[in-house]
């Protein structure tokens, strides 16, 4: 696929990948709807672009998620169609299993997989009605394989993977494509902003982050792997190497995560 003329609808857009993604795609002549819940960060975010007519600023909460049909019908209101919907958007997590209230664990889901779920579907009559339509969904790593401090998040993220493996496979025969990006170490504010056991942010770096791809690195990749329309696309360092020992060395994996202990 071509970003050129297309509308492209990105998620979690004020910060980190997503504000990223914006940055990069304002020049590659499409049209941006750009969401998060923090409106005046997206209209701030719409100024810094080349051609801000051609961005809309579409705020909401992805923890709303029983309300997105009219959500869906804004956006598609701003230009006529979508073409290309970026779930971005989304919460991690740094705590034991013994240390994270349940309610930790009922949030993530929410946030990571109900919203993003709930979104899609919203849009998917759409996409059918269409006969095209693509879905790039921004899961992590962790969607192939678990680490410690990250059991909610990685349920969601694996949960993400299950259901839009579905989806492809259902809506194969209306021309509906799924990317799944699996994100390794990306340097931005995901550890910062990460939940703790009681549910309150991090509010601190750590190493393996800070060291992670920068940002623009990993957009461009992210966007090639859109346009050639891969099934999936695993983009980090030398940590990527985790989803194949996961699949042909499980054991090695285990003791390889055991004895890095990132956090």
């Amino acid at each position: 696929m071509t970003f050129k003329n297309k509308v492209v609808w990105i998620t979690g857009a004020s910060s980190g990948i997503g504000k990223g993604l914006v940055l990069a795609l304002a020049k590659l002549e499409c049209q941006l709807i750009i969401s998060s819940r923090n409106s005046s960060t997206l209209n701030q975010l719409k100024q810094l672009c080349p051609n801000p007519d051609n961005i809309a600023v579409l705020p909401f909460d992805l923890l709303d998620y029983n309300h997105m049909k009219p959500v869906v019908a804004q956006a598609i209101k701003q230009y006529g169609k979508i073409d290309l919907l970026i779930n971005n958007g989304g919460i991690s997590q740094r705590a034991l299993i013994i240390d994270t209230d349940i309610s930790v664990d009922k949030k993530l889901m929410e946030v990571d997989y109900l919203g993003t779920v709930a979104l899609s579907k919203a849009l998917l009559p759409h996409f059918i009605k269409n006969q095209t339509g693509h879905y790039a969904v921004v899961t992590s790593l962790m969607g192939k394989f678990s680490s410690p401090y990250r059991s909610g998040y990685c349920g969601a993220k694996h949960a993400l993977h299950g259901f839009f493996d579905a989806l492809r496979m259902e809506h194969q025969k209306d021309n509906v494509n799924v990317t799944l990006i699996c994100p390794g170490f990306v340097n931005t504010n995901i550890a910062k902003n990460a939940l703790i056991g009681d549910g309150s942010l991090q509010n601190s770096q750590d190493d393996a982050t800070e060291n992670g791809l920068p940002i623009p690195e990993f957009c461009d990749r992210m966007i090639q792997a859109i346009q050639k329309e891969k099934f999936e696309a695993y983009i980090g360092k030398k940590e990527i190497l985790g989803v194949y020992l996961k699949r042909f060395f499980p054991k090695l994996l285990h003791r390889f995560v055991m004895k890095s202990q990132v956090r």
